[in-house]
Parts: structure tokens; C-alpha cells; sequence
């Protein structure tokens, strides 16, 4: 039985909560064994294994994926005070106070209140408009 082109066999989709098979397979051959290989990864870690070794300590001190940035941005509440914030964050990285990976995540931050104060404003205009529209 063979579909027509552009019709899947399973419009539907995978079901929601399905997992893949190969996924419950490994589960099943590893269930009951983790002691064992966690305590083989320790050994062989302590005997000089790299990759053992590393394999361990990304267990116990998992890689920072993010962090507080001791960074006094300027107040902003206008769309003009985002210009002061975005000088200020280029000066700190001038001044190697930021890294340039974290002052692009605080110009992110900038950007997105920047637009979210360009919407409000244009809203409100927006509503005076049609209120005088009306009058």
C-alpha cells in the first residue's frame, strides 16, 4: 500500500508522550546496571581516565550556562535612555568589564524594553488618535 505524494500514512503525527524505540531499548539494557557503570566511570576515572574523568565531573559540577552580571545599566524609561544603556554597556566592555558574549545578552535586554516602550507609546498614540477621530 503505498501513500500518494504529499499525503503521510500517519496525518496524525507521532502520539504525544511516545518515545523513540531506540531510547526504551537502551533503558531496558541499562536498567538495573547504573551502580555498576557509575562505580566503572568512578574507577577508571581515579586511574587517569580523561574522558572517564570529565564524564564524572560534568556529573558533579555541571557547566555554567548562565550567570549574574555585575553591571549598573542606566535606568530606562523612554526610548532615548535605551541610547545612555547601550553606551554604557559598550563602554564596560571597552573597559573589559564585560565580556562581549555578555554585553550582547544585556543588548538583548535593552532591545527587547526598548520595544516594548516604542509599543506602549504607539498604543497610547494610537488611542488618542481614534478618541479624537471620534469627537
Amino acid at each position: 500500500m503505498t501513500f500518494k505524494p504529499g499525503h503521510s500514512g500517519n496525518p496524525g503525527g507521532r502520539p504525544k508522550g511516545a518515545r523513540n524505540r531506540a531510547t526504551v531499548a537502551a533503558e531496558r539494557l541499562l536498567d538495573g546496571e547504573a551502580d555498576a557503570l557509575t562505580r566503572k566511570a568512578i574507577d577508571l576515572a581515579k586511574q587517569g581516565d580523561t574522558t572517564a574523568l570529565r564524564l564524572c565531573l560534568e556529573r558533579i559540577v555541571p557547566p555554567r550556562k548562565d550567570r549574574p552580571v555585575p553591571f549598573d545599566m542606566p535606568r530606562i524609561e523612554t526610548v532615548a535612555d535605551s541610547v545612555k544603556a547601550a553606551a554604557a554597556i559598550a563602554s564596560a566592555v571597552a573597559d573589559g568589564e564585560l565580556t562581549p558574549m555578555e554585553a550582547a545578552e544585556l543588548s538583548k535586554v535593552v532591545d527587547g524594553y526598548t520595544r516594548a516602550v516604542e509599543t506602549a507609546d504607539l498604543a497610547t498614540r494610537l488611542m488618542r488618535l481614534e478618541q479624537a477621530q471620534k469627537k
